[in-house]
């Protein structure tokens, strides 16, 4: 299941729950509450965005979320500060938070992406227009839009000497975008998960999602609304949603899950290599690492010839992983030795009989993640020789396993 990240609000004034939890032990109180439901990252924020909110010093920030960071760090859970000044960034970070989401993508403090360089957090990279989340902005087209911004965003990521394993990319629902972009760009996602980094999706309790409802109705009424549409977002390739109700969302990706199994890991953009177009800035998406027709001689089947005689055996390897820096550093430890997976398929092909190939598939399969770097693999056996009595071209047995388990 992807991630769900719980919103702490630290305000007197945010939108949708300003107020309830300006109190440190309500807060703390509360991520607990969000924990236990399910939240795997609690994001703490202490300056509202909301239309109209009266800004605040750093100081002020940093009064309110402090206090509140250093203890559920101190309890072992995994912090996002919502912050957009790099001084608060930087004293969240100490504090134990574990990534910094600013919603202006480093734009509205020049210090912010050096400031998250220098330390060992990962950095959420949303689109926006500035802060003002009522700002009217025309698009010609969305999402290829947002794409564009959030490319420009990662490159100067990238530039200020934040790697592309720690960039997480928002493609900002609710700011600066009408009711229909915010469709669109729900609809179009796929398009911005190839970025090279994890899509987080942050619809809950926004504005155009109580356009469903009647006239009138408070914000955590929209919260059905935030659990499907996060449910969207992960059919569409995100790798966690920001939600204030972790209940609803968490229950509801369940429910995804016992109906249609488990959400495709392959999808997620963190198993992807990526390739930056130097002429033009665009990505090219290069998924897999292949390695096929790999031959070895092996003892495998149920009958006794088999056994006895042997027979060829032919495997294709298909790996993904955390890949994606090979294509900007050019060094082989950020990629997958070739001979040295094609030598491991060998040593398992020659090992130990086994009677089914669907066995053989899977040590393989176990063995591609024994290298560091891979995540994920595909395995084909092939039994070209099987002992079939009529004429056939080949037997195959496919199996796809990652670290989380068989897919």
């Amino acid at each position: 299941m992807i991630e769900v990240w719980g919103i702490l609000n630290v305000t007197p004034d945010s939108f949708s729950d300003g107020g309830l939890f300006t109190d440190a032990g309500a807060a703390i109180a509360h991520a607990r509450r969000m924990r236990a439901q399910g939240a795997d990252v609690i994001d703490i924020g202490g300056e509202s965005t909301r239309p109209g909110a009266t800004p605040i010093t750093p100081a002020e920030e940093q009064a309110r979320i402090l206090p509140v960071i250093t203890e559920l760090a101190r309890e072992g859970m995994r912090i996002s500060v919502d912050t957009v000044h790099a001084v608060t960034a930087q004293a969240a970070v100490a504090a134990g938070a574990e990534i910094v989401n600013d919603v202006t993508g480093g734009q509205h403090d020049p210090d912010m992406l050096a400031a998250v360089a220098a330390t060992e957090a990962k950095v959420v990279l949303m689109h926006s227009r500035g802060i003002d989340v009522l700002a009217d902005i025309a698009y010609d087209d969305v999402v290829q839009d947002v794409r564009a911004h959030l490319v420009e965003r990662r490159d100067a990521a990238l530039a200020a000497g934040i790697p592309l394993e720690r960039i997480i990319f928002d493609p900002g629902f609710g700011f600066s975008k009408g009711a229909d972009d915010n469709w669109r760009l729900l609809a179009g996602l796929g398009q911005i998960t190839g970025l090279g980094g994890p899509v987080l999706v942050g619809t809950s309790r926004k504005r155009f999602l109580g356009d469903l409802l009647p006239e009138g109705a408070n914000a955590s009424e929209r919260d059905a609304a935030t659990a499907a549409t996060s449910l969207l977002a992960a059919q569409h390739g995100a790798a966690a949603v920001r939600v204030h109700d972790v209940t609803s969302t968490v229950a509801a990706l369940r429910a995804l899950e016992r109906t249609n199994g488990a959400i495709d890991e392959t999808r997620r953009p963190t198993h992807w290599i990526t390739r930056l177009d130097d002429a033009g800035g665009s990505i090219t998406t290069s998924p897999t690492v292949r390695v096929d027709g790999i031959r070895a001689r092996g003892y495998h089947g149920v009958l006794s010839e088999e056994r006895r005689d042997g027979q060829e055996f032919v495997v294709d390897v298909e790996l993904r992983g955390k890949l994606a820096n090979a294509a900007h550093t050019d060094d082989l430890e950020h990629t997958v030795n070739y001979a040295a997976v094609a030598e491991s398929v060998v040593r398992v092909v020659e090992g130990d009989p086994v009677d089914l190939i669907e066995t053989l598939a899977r040590r393989i399969g176990d063995a591609c993640l024994e290298f560091p770097l891979v995540e994920h693999a595909s395995v084909t056996v092939h039994k070209p020789s099987a002992p079939i009595p009529v004429p056939f071209g080949d037997v195959t047995v496919s199996i796809d396993v990652s670290r989380g388990g068989t897919a």
